[in-house]
């Protein structure tokens, strides 16, 4: 780099460092706010007494280790028996649209399938010659299965997503084609090649799939348990509360949540570790034929499609009783008299969000120390409710709490790091030699990356856009917190309505919920055929 350079990429980093940290720093003082009260022995030993804790921890540990195990099994098993294949060219192609399924419209969706009245027991109803629910509609789910399983088939598609990408590197394509070359089958080059080497680089996808599920509150309250809830609703509602005491207690039980998922961690880390130092090495046995693993692509995206299906039903729906398989009557009364306002408050938000992270996400990864990746992951690989609970301390110190400007930045806490992890690949992938080529030509590095760099990974970026605007649709605590209740969206009407509102309504904010996402990615895959459309390599 030239002398003339140097100072611009130092303004770079800069403006990198400074634009990333006003969507962190002020997290740092949040936290002492927050979490503060909570440093005192007796919030703890209340906290301990409490009559709800020992179920509720239970709850969460049964539901969230449960629910990420299966979702490690269920995508393993795919990847394993369609990797290679046409078929999983096929499961990437529908990965998208489950992708975009927000994690409470699918809590509404599996409830109306197996729920007592739910789709599941009307069908069992007609060979079982039922007239009214079953019994199981007094059963509590005091373990939170119910949400184990939501969680476990949720979280699949966000795995399956990862190893896509992973396995869609020529490296593994190579070392597949060498080891069925030598005679051994998949079964057998998953085990001995593959996984050996994709388990290090899926630690912290799983990390992730872990803290959220430990978190979750909105699936958690559509889905249960109850009384008493989960420990991250059960937080909810103390940092919520207006006493003191309770708000301390809450602030307790989120560091609670924290220490939960550092000790999982950790001993997951210790256990693969001894597990890698005891692993013999291999035999060299071939084996002409693999077991085929049960067909959990049945149950992940036929489960994904028979939710948007009783969504759609359920909200056209006029009069549906038990144990009809279909409604008396449908109509569109629900539509013509479902207010919108949740749907425009989501659009500007989600908008305004992934909009602003974008050019955030594209300086950094231009000038910014990439060696500080891993800073900005934090967000996704620790629990929410404290960091949650830190912007909304730091809200309050500041006066902005309820504005639209603290909604924004509430949201840019996760839509930020999940587009850095979306672009991250396609940019380091990018050909030096084009910026080396448009450099040599006279251009700035500025001017470079507009002309050339950007140009050539729009389809990438617009990926990353579109999962941003996702992820900011899908943010239901935030939005309570930061918004003060003030600010309706989509998700957080389907969560209120969810505790007792009309079922009709209830499925047409879900399914709203579902075509925010679906239109931005359909909006992303436009632009960037119409932008590719004359650039046959851009395809």
């Amino acid at each position: 780099m030239t002398a003339r350079g140097l100072p611009r990429h130092g303004a770079g980093m800069a403006l990198a460092l400074a634009l990333n940290g006003l969507v962190f720093v002020p997290l740092l003082p949040g936290l002492v706010w927050a979490l503060g009260p909570s440093l005192s022995r007796a919030v703890w030993q209340a906290l301990l007494a409490n009559p709800q804790w020992p179920q509720a921890l239970r709850a969460t540990l049964v539901s969230s280790l449960l629910g990420t195990l299966l979702a490690c099994l269920i995508a393993g098993a795919l990847a394993t028996r369609l990797y290679p294949s046409r078929s999983w060219q096929r499961l990437q192609q529908r990965l998208p649209l489950f992708l975009a399924m927000p994690h409470a419209a699918f809590a509404v969706g599996l409830f109306f399938l197996i729920a007592p009245s739910g789709w599941l027991a009307r069908a069992a109803a007609h060979f079982l010659s039922w007239s009214s629910p079953p019994d199981w509609v007094t059963v509590q789910d005091p373990l939170g299965l119910s949400l184990a399983l939501a969680l476990a088939l949720k979280e699949s598609w966000f795995l399956l997503w990862v190893l896509a990408a992973v396995l869609g590197e020529q490296a593994m394509t190579r070392q597949m084609a060498v080891a069925r070359s030598l005679g051994y089958n998949t079964a057998q080059t998953w085990r001995l090649i593959l996984w050996p080497q994709l388990l290090l680089r899926l630690g912290w996808p799983v990390a992730a799939a872990f803290a959220y599920s430990l978190s979750v509150v909105d699936m958690a309250i559509i889905l249960g348990p109850g009384t008493p809830p989960t420990l991250a609703v059960l937080t909810w509602h103390w940092l919520s509360d207006p006493d003191a005491q309770l708000q301390a207690q809450g602030s307790a039980a989120s560091l609670a949540l924290l220490g939960l998922f550092l000790a999982c961690a950790a001993l997951t880390y210790a256990v693969w570790r001894a597990t890698q130092h005891g692993h013999a090495y291999p035999t060299g046995r071939r084996s002409a034929t693999s077991r085929q693993p049960w067909p959990w692509q049945i149950l992940l995206f036929g489960t994904g499609y028979a939710v948007l299906a009783v969504l759609a039903v359920w909200s056209v729906a006029q009069r549906w009783f038990f144990p009809a398989l279909w409604p008396d009557a449908l109509t569109l009364d629900i539509w013509r008299n479902a207010s919108w306002t949740p749907f425009w408050t989501t659009l500007w938000l989600a908008a305004a969000a992934s909009l602003l992270c974008l050019p955030i996400v594209l300086i950094w990864l231009e000038w910014g120390p990439q060696r500080l990746n891993a800073a900005l992951y934090v967000p996704l690989i620790i629990p929410t409710l404290p960091l949650v609970a830190a912007q909304y301390a730091a809200l309050l110190h500041l006066g902005l709490d309820t504005t639209p400007l603290a909604l924004v930045w509430s949201h840019l806490l996760w839509v930020l790091p999940y587009m850095l992890l979306t672009l991250v690949g396609a940019y380091r992938a990018f050909d030096a030699r084009l910026m080396t080529s448009a450099r040599a030509l006279g251009c700035s590095r500025l001017q470079a990356c507009l002309r050339v760099k950007w140009p050539v990974l729009l389809r990438p970026m617009l990926a990353s856009w579109a999962v941003g605007f996702a992820v900011s649709v899908a943010q239901y605590l935030p939005t309570l917190f930061a918004g003060g209740g003030r600010f309706e969206t989509v998700t957080t009407e389907a969560v209120a309505l969810s505790a007792g509102g009309s079922r009709q309504v209830l499925a047409a904010q879900s399914l709203l919920q579902v075509a925010l996402p679906l239109a931005a990615f359909a909006l992303a895959t436009a632009l960037a055929r119409v932008h590719s459309h004359n650039r046959q390599g851009l395809r």
